[in-house]
């Protein structure tokens, strides 16, 4: 059982002593020493008790990430009435496959690579402008929105836009969260 062999790994990384977490789970101590070293299996509800203890504790001891910690702050986005080449163009300066589009500091639509090559191989391109090529728009979420559940946004989306009492402050994208990620928990370390 794949749970019983994580017990003693995250009781350990907690600094949880084995009587602590016995008693919190109404056990003894050695009881609990005889399941960490297999001796013993446990009933699925002790199991199910253990580990939601540990996970407990494991966000005490790690508060969760905000989008804050993680969004690409000073947004680049296009107006819907700029024109096609000066959104390929911003585009292309910052390195964006996307860019969201505002106008007057509201959200509008979006605007994907994808989108601006449809366009642009059109005849009549030249005299397009971005709100002729408007996709769907980003999510907007406050910036202490945390981190843990933007992976079903940005399934669905390409970026999260975050706010600041209404304002537009900056950008998670699916490269932030990976980068954010980097092989850990969506969760601080203690002291982070």
């Amino acid at each position: 059982m794949d749970a019983l062999a994580e017990i003693r790994r995250r009781r350990g990384a907690l600094g949880i002593s084995l009587g602590e977490l016995a008693r919190a789970v109404g056990r003894s101590d050695a009881t609990l020493s005889r399941i960490e070293r297999g001796q013993i299996r446990p009933s699925y509800d002790l199991v199910q008790r253990i580990l939601a203890y540990l996970e407990a504790q494991e966000g005490l001891a790690a508060p969760r990430l905000t989008v804050s910690e993680l969004m690409s702050h000073g947004l680049t986005s296009v107006e819907s009435s700029a024109n096609l080449a000066t959104a390929a163009q911003r585009m292309e300066s910052g390195g964006f496959s996307q860019l969201p589009v505002l106008d007057d500091g509201r959200v509008v639509g979006s605007l994907s690579e994808s989108a601006l090559l449809r366009a642009i191989a059109q005849a009549n391109a030249h005299r397009l402008h971005v709100r002729d090529v408007l996709e769907v728009a980003y999510p907007v979420v406050d910036e202490g929105f945390p981190a843990d559940l933007l992976p079903p946004l940005l399934g669905r989306y390409p970026g999260v836009l975050v706010a600041h009492r209404g304002e537009v402050r900056g950008i998670v994208t699916k490269a932030d969260l990976i980068r954010g990620l980097r092989g850990t928990s969506l969760r601080r370390r203690p002291g982070a």
